[in-house]
């Protein structure tokens, strides 16, 4: 079974190195640079995203509610109550963090192309994908921000207005200008999909270089050991296994699914967004010290995520009567 060598994790790992060697470059001009270029960054992301967005894709994907309130519940509620019970046994701050940082990647959407990707290759129903991956995104700029409201202080000064205002400007609004221009742009954007594709990865990769470069010039990571980082680990295998493992029991034996329907709840119910956790970060942890700390479980969890679910892709294309 061949792999696919994913260039952009190595490229995260290189964006950390870095913000560690070179943090002070993130200061230069007081910020302002790096902050303008990933503001408008993300705006075109998201733009782009509404030009390449298919209304007739996700009219298709539709009729199948069942499925799509499985996917999103699983997103949205199931992700974040595996990890809530745990709250209770924090005791101290870096606890707290490594708590916190696990909640934000489990309250974060879906991610959008790879979900959709590895339906197509372990020929689930593509048209509910990308219904519930692109839904998804959209879901969460309403419903992430009030899952980390329970435990970030946003009630002052607005904070929660300005995170909002903030998630609707750089995401809604570019998103609903690309679908105004997508009869004049569409064809332009789907041309060069490949080419977008690596600008949306390089302002992932500023905004990673960022929060990780804010993080080493506070001194926040030398509070942490060797075994911290092994427990993020750890802790990302068993929050994927247990995800993978009662969606996949929750559709077969529960709710008896079509193979095809089983295969596109498990993949985007199981699947969360770097993008969307990179963009919402932005807002969720402004000026917060430990903003490298919370991004590193949802940074494993997409190296993760992709290894194993191409696997699981694979086995579920070679299955008999796939065709």
């Amino acid at each position: 079974m061949k792999m696919k060598f994913d260039s952009f994790i190595v490229a995260l790992l290189i964006a950390i190195g870095l913000a560690y060697f070179f943090p002070q470059a993130v200061l230069f001009q007081e910020g302002q640079l790096l902050e303008v270029t990933t503001t408008v960054g993300v705006s075109l992301i998201f733009f782009f995203y509404g030009l390449k967005l298919s209304i007739t894709d996700v009219k298709c994907g539709l009729k199948n509610w069942k499925l799509h309130v499985v996917v999103q519940l699983a997103t949205f509620v199931m992700f974040p109550l595996l990890v809530l019970p745990f709250k209770p046994f924090v005791v101290d701050v870096v606890q707290e963090n490594f708590w916190l940082s696990f909640f934000f990647l489990a309250a974060l959407p879906s991610t959008v192309s790879s979900s959709v990707v590895m339906v197509s290759i372990a020929k689930g129903n593509v048209p509910a994908a990308i219904f519930n991956a692109s839904i998804s995104g959209l879901i969460g700029v309403i419903v992430t921000p009030l899952w980390m409201s329970l435990f970030l202080d946003f009630y002052t000064e607005n904070v929660f207005g300005d995170v909002y205002w903030g998630l609707i400007r750089e995401i809604i609004i570019p998103v609903i200008l690309g679908l105004l221009l997508k009869r004049y742009l569409g064809a332009w954007a789907s041309k060069y999909s490949m080419r977008l594709a690596q600008f949306d990865k390089t302002v992932i990769l500023l905004i990673v270089y960022s929060s990780f470069a804010d993080s080493f010039n506070s001194g926040v990571f030398r509070t942490i050991s060797t075994s911290y980082l092994i427990y993020v680990f750890i802790a990302v295998i068993v929050l994927f296994v247990l995800i993978y493992g009662v969606l996949y029991v929750l559709t077969k034996y529960v709710l008896k699914f079509a193979v095809q329907d089983q295969v596109t709840a498990i993949f985007c119910g199981a699947k969360k967004s770097l993008t969307h956790g990179s963009v919402f970060g932005k807002f969720l942890f402004l000026n917060n010290p430990s903003a490298g700390l919370y991004f590193l479980p949802l940074m494993i969890y997409h190296a993760f995520q992709i290894f194993l679910v191409t696997i699981i892709a694979q086995r579920y294309h070679g299955r008999k009567g796939a065709d």
